[in-house]
């Protein structure tokens, strides 16, 4: 069993969540504190294990007496201030937002997406045939993982994990700007001719599928994928003496992917080659 230190205690912050009192340990975002009230806010470039862009502007929610809407991933919580997360004005952000995201990237295979237009009443179809669209092959040059440029959202949440947050390999970043703007390795070379050591933390935080293990991105494509049918077991790595937790991902009897659990302290949700994608022997059967 895997046990937290408690730390020192936070003081608790007073304020007004959609017209309710709340109480949030002081450093919270407002993320954190709707999430702990059980308000369902949209976000797409916020993750656990990673310090916030604001990249998205999905998760924007208004505050009183605040010129502009501010993104809830961010924004910490302050005693007295009176927040509210579905208003008219949020709304409406929410759905232009998630109308450009989608009628400019894939969206197929970005978990709750697909709920989220149905409720906002987004409608990416409304832009026409010629709106301006990624439309690029997925770049399949190595065995471990893909990168699909057609679903990326530039979040930025790639770079940072292999940046300074995580890995410091710092082998990829943006390239470009405006709407050139592309994330790339140095001098856009292929995977295998660049700084990458294949840890596969930017595959662990990239929300939409732009990045995949290729075990998951071929099964999509011959229709076999199927995370229903998939259980999910949580085992030590054996590799070295280090300790880090993976979750394995079964389906059919056959491990198609391992990640690794997000509030373990040894990891965070990091692996290394070996721990990440070094699995076949497991399934050696001969």
């Amino acid at each position: 069993m895997t046990t937290v230190p408690l730390g020192i205690p936070r003081r608790l912050l007073e304020f007004t969540l959609d017209g309710e009192p709340v109480r949030a340990p002081e450093g919270s975002t407002l993320l954190d504190a709707c999430r702990a009230a059980g308000r369902d806010v949209p976000t797409l470039c916020q993750g656990d294990t990673l310090t916030p862009k604001n990249a998205c502007r999905v998760c924007v929610v208004e505050v009183e007496g605040a010129r502009t809407l501010a993104p809830a991933c961010s924004r910490r919580a302050e005693a007295g201030m009176e927040v509210r997360t579905d208003t008219e004005r949020v709304r409406h952000s929410r759905k232009i937002v998630l109308e450009l995201l989608a009628s400019s990237v894939d969206l197929s295979t970005t978990p709750q997406v697909a709920d989220w237009l149905k409720e906002y009443e987004a409608k990416p179809d409304r832009f026409g045939p010629d709106a301006a669209r990624v439309d690029e092959e997925p770049r399949v040059d190595n065995d471990l993982y893909v990168r699909d440029y057609d679903k990326c959202i530039l979040c930025y949440k790639c770079v940072d994990a292999c940046g300074d947050q995580w890995q410091n390999s710092f082998a990829i970043s943006v390239a470009g700007r405006g709407f050139d703007a592309r994330i790339a390795v140095e001098h856009d070379a292929p995977l295998t001719d660049s700084a990458c050591v294949y840890c596969g933390n930017c595959v662990e935080v990239c929300p939409t599928g732009a990045l995949s293990f290729k075990s998951e991105f071929d099964m999509r494509a011959a229709g076999t994928w199927d995370e229903s049918a998939q259980t999910e077991t949580t085992t030590v790595c054996a590799y070295c003496g280090v300790g880090c937790n993976l979750t394995l991902h079964v389906q059919d009897n056959e491990i198609v992917k391992v990640t690794s659990p997000h509030d373990n302290p040894v990891t965070h949700g990091n692996l290394c080659i070996k721990g990440r994608f070094g699995y076949q022997h497991v399934q050696n059967r001969d």
